[in-house]
């Protein structure tokens, strides 16, 4: 059986598709500036570079990127946290423009992937960045900036993941199949996901009316 999607269309509670690639590109563009920053600070880490730029705090951000909590981190994962870092930000731009403007509903497992490189991750590299300020009592500029940038893909990221999920639970509650949900996890079709996505488009539709 052929499924025909409005790849546009808005599901709930949004006023606008939060798949669209407006959106999308803007988190990408974003979460490319902090990939370049956290190399930038991770080439300091392995010594390819002698100073690293900051304008506010000085010689501080070397003290923070020095410090011993660095290095533990360093010798857990084999790589400088600079580096984990950009990793996990070049993992948000790959994200982000991958799938369709309808990825909320034909590809779940891309975006429900999406949402734990934007916000578990996210959250944590925040907490750590300012928590790292804590400790070591030395700032970093540059790893404050990765640290908002951090917190603004999640403010970006979220609702796309939010409607994602409310379209799973449709799944689930027309199916009450852990088969069927799995299946449409990973963007099988089927008569049921189909009606589940238009019943979430409609649930929105009848509260813009």
């Amino acid at each position: 059986m052929n499924f025909f999607f409005h790849l546009e269309a808005t599901p709930k509670p949004w006023s606008y598709n939060p798949s669209k690639w407006s959106q999308r590109i803007c988190i990408s563009c974003i979460a490319a500036i902090a990939v370049l920053i956290a190399v930038y600070m991770g080439f300091y880490q392995w010594r390819l570079i002698e100073y690293v730029w900051d304008p506010v705090f000085g010689d501080q951000s070397k003290q923070v990127l020095d410090s011993n909590v660095s290095h533990t981190m360093w010798k857990w994962f084999r790589i400088p946290d600079s580096i984990m870092g950009a990793t996990a930000y070049l993992g948000d731009v790959i994200f982000a423009l991958a799938g369709s403007t309808r990825r909320w509903q034909d590809r779940p497992w891309l975006v429900i992937l999406f949402g734990i490189d934007v916000i578990p991750l996210g959250a944590v590299s925040a907490v750590l960045v300012f928590m790292q300020g804590a400790v070591v009592g030395s700032w970093c500029f540059l790893c404050l900036i990765t640290a908002v940038i951090s917190l603004g893909l999640i403010f970006l990221a979220y609702d796309e993941i939010w409607s994602c999920i409310l379209f799973l639970r449709a799944v689930w509650r027309k199916s009450r199949s852990v088969r069927l949900l799995w299946d449409t996890f990973w963007g099988k079709a089927s008569e049921i996901a189909y009606e589940a996505g238009e019943s979430v488009i409609q649930q929105r539709k009848k509260r813009g009316n």
